[in-house]
């Protein structure tokens, strides 16, 4: 396990896959914080929260177009999020967290719960084929 997971609470290990909890949706926004799961977004922005590196609550488009709270990069560092899509387009893209060289940290509902992916893992997958693109967050102004 890439070190940086070491300090990842237990009960972000354990987050179940909801795909309607989504950033702004009403489902999260009537019930906040992740007891009843959460897409690849609002898991991506609370792992980020976690180690100091809060988000708004952006959809994949939004995140991808943002300039204000991040900043695409051309290589991913720790914490970094990838967005992933099937045609390389941001909307609808799936979001990952970059935590160690080769490992990404994300939430799909293929596994029903967090788990860690090489790169390769994306590319195989139709779904996810193509990396959108990396956004590393800026700190807070």
């Amino acid at each position: 396990m890439p070190p940086l997971l070491a300090g990842l609470p237990a009960d972000l290990w354990t987050v179940p896959y909801a795909g309607s909890r989504y950033p702004g949706s009403p489902a999260a926004t009537a019930r906040p914080g992740l007891a009843l799961g959460a897409n690849c977004q609002l898991y991506a922005y609370e792992v980020l929260r976690h180690f100091g590196r809060p988000l708004p609550p952006l959809r994949s488009a939004e995140l991808w177009a943002d300039r204000v709270a991040t900043r695409e990069v051309s290589g991913p560092a720790p914490l970094d999020l990838l967005l992933y899509s099937r045609d390389g387009t941001a909307y609808g893209a799936h979001v990952g967290v970059w935590v160690a060289e080769d490992s990404v940290l994300h939430l799909c509902r293929e596994v029903g719960h967090p788990a860690l992916w090489h790169p390769d893992d994306f590319a195989a997958r139709p779904r996810y084929r193509q990396l959108v693109g990396v956004k590393r967050a800026l700190p807070a102004p």
